[in-house]
């Protein structure tokens, strides 16, 4: 590749993340995305003109009390809708709709998120898959005590022959709500997964919330939690994933079940071994 076909290739996808890292740039804490989109993220991003639509589904068996007054999560059931386009070989533009059913409650539109994702190309060959998304959106104050945040997430995976490992180290940030004074929030996840057979990955993911970069937030009002996770990849354009999690702190659901189930659409798809897009 040339120096001018490489400008090319990242200008547009690094000028849509330039735009969204200007929302990041202010003293804040991050919402807890996690509670709709339970996911570890691969590197690996959707090629050029396919689309891949998602439903992230959870709920909670053993939830939380009202805290900072946010709902409780107790037995609520959580739907996210999820398209997301890839509009280069290495960039794609993910869009949420998140939605809360409760009793009590009744089904409640939550919010709604923007995600613009950049890889590094395939054709570097790189031994280690590496991609940058960043996420920004509005969720109501009712299940969330911050209503605008974003969140910068770097992407680290790699595909052995016997199994996959993924870790996210994402900071996330409030620009409005009860915590937009404060510094990133530091919630790194991570997955590994043994290959059973060509179909079939049986893995655990880690999820958790540090709290402020800088600050001594004490353990109880961290989050944690260890999910056993089941991937199949029946065919090249599904996706599914179901797990069982466990909190490990107070302030983390103790008992959560998760589904992911999602279709990619376009011609001859072909899905990278142990990267299921997101």
């Amino acid at each position: 590749m040339t120096i001018k076909q490489l400008n090319s290739a990242l200008f547009f996808p690094f000028s849509i993340l330039l735009i969204a890292l200007l929302f990041v740039i202010a003293p804040s804490r991050s919402f807890a995305q996690e509670d709709y989109e339970i996911q570890v993220y691969p590197s690996q991003t959707i090629e050029k003109g396919f689309t891949m639509v998602e439903l992230h589904s959870n709920t909670s068996f053993k939830g939380r009390g009202i805290i900072d007054g946010v709902r409780p999560t107790q037995k609520a059931f959580r739907e996210t809708f999820e398209i997301t386009h890839g509009f280069t070989s290495n960039f794609e533009v993910g869009f949420y709709q998140f939605i809360n059913i409760q009793s009590g409650f009744g089904a409640q539109w939550v919010g709604t998120h923007i995600r613009p994702r950049i890889s590094i190309p395939k054709e570097w060959n790189w031994p280690l898959g590496i991609s940058l998304s960043t996420e920004i959106g509005y969720q109501r104050r009712e299940y969330s005590a911050d209503t605008w945040t974003t969140e910068i997430r770097p992407i680290f995976d790699k595909d052995f022959k016997s199994f996959y490992i993924s870790f996210n180290p994402v900071l996330g940030k409030s620009f409005r709500g009860l915590n937009q004074g404060e510094n990133f929030d530091f919630a790194p996840s991570c997955k590994v997964a043994v290959h059973l057979s060509p179909k079939v990955d049986l893995g655990a993911e880690y999820y958790g919330s540090m709290g402020p970069i800088g600050s001594k937030t004490p353990v109880k009002e961290q989050s944690h939690a260890i999910y056993a996770a089941l991937d199949l990849d029946l065919h090249p354009d599904w996706e599914f994933n179901l797990g069982t999690g466990w909190g490990l702190t107070q302030s983390t659901d103790g008992f959560i079940m998760k589904l992911i189930f999602g279709y990619r659409f376009g011609s001859k798809a072909k899905k990278t071994k142990g990267q299921p897009e997101s």
